[in-house]
């Protein structure tokens, strides 16, 4: 009977550590979005080694001294998230922060660099809608949560509304781009030499759609995305923008690529 009770006990602690982790998951991601925004990665890829935690706040901009402690607190965090390590500095058991892998792809000025992709999406305007989850599947007149979090508008007319919000998700949808283009163009040319036609539906400003066409000649490839995205982009000999709505149309071609587009319906 005591072990009976050991194993239930085991199993409710058990139970109540994942509902903790759940619940304060998004702890992660807005630390995460924190250190990007204040280009902790950028400083200590700048200073070339292991960062105090004195030198790091002395080297942010605009970080409030008074607010070390915090600092601390927040790289804590971050070192237990994997995004950087803390190692001993020299002889006297120093300790300092510096960059992995993951934190490296935040560095602002690299040409593989995720910053904007992390700074857009956990923006106020993608975050909100998951707060309405519960309201939106009791509303049978909203089409996603967005539309229930914003008053019935999309989340395309909220960056058609707020250059702000559109320039960042643009940044962010390119900035997600050449890590992919380099996969296809290197690792996955046995998937694209078939084809004589390709649309990037979704494609925004045609940074993989371009990665595509010079690595692939052969394939005559076409963006497909709304009119205040592509208007004025100008296309190359196989390479051409078209304006358009893909719930409503999709040009025929022999592939039709869809990155980082599903999850923007924005929500389900």
């Amino acid at each position: 009977m005591e072990m009976v009770n050991q194993k239930q006990s085991l199993e409710l602690l058990e139970a109540q550590a994942h509902i903790w982790n759940r619940v304060f998951n998004y702890v992660n991601s807005m630390s995460l979005k924190c250190a990007t925004e204040l280009g902790i990665p950028d400083v200590i890829h700048k200073h070339g080694g292991p960062m105090t935690l004195l030198e790091l706040v002395d080297a942010l901009s605009g970080v409030d001294k008074a607010k070390a402690d915090c600092m601390y607190r927040l790289m804590r965090i971050l070192v237990h998230s994997g995004f950087f390590v803390l190692e001993k500095i020299n002889s006297s058991n120093e300790e300092g922060y510096s960059l992995t892998p993951s934190s490296r792809l935040l560095v602002g000025d690299r040409p593989m660099s995720m910053k904007p992709y992390v700074i857009s999406q956990i923006d106020p305007i993608l975050v909100e809608p998951m707060r309405h989850l519960s309201r939106w599947f009791q509303n049978a007149n909203d089409r996603t949560a967005c539309h229930t979090a914003n008053n019935g508008m999309s989340i395309w007319e909220q960056k058609e509304r707020n250059p702000r919000f559109s320039h960042l998700f643009d940044q962010g949808m390119a900035s997600d781009t050449p890590m992919v283009a380099d996969v296809i163009t290197r690792d996955c040319r046995h998937m694209f030499e078939s084809f004589d036609s390709l649309v990037d539906v979704g494609g925004g400003t045609g940074t993989l759609a371009k990665a595509i066409a010079e690595a692939f000649p052969q394939i005559h490839c076409t963006v497909l995305d709304l009119a205040p995205v592509v208007a004025g982009l100008e296309g190359t000999r196989n390479l051409k923008y078209i304006e358009g709505n893909m719930f409503e149309y999709i040009p025929p071609s022999d592939a039709v690529l869809l990155k980082v587009t599903s999850h923007e319906f924005h929500i389900f």
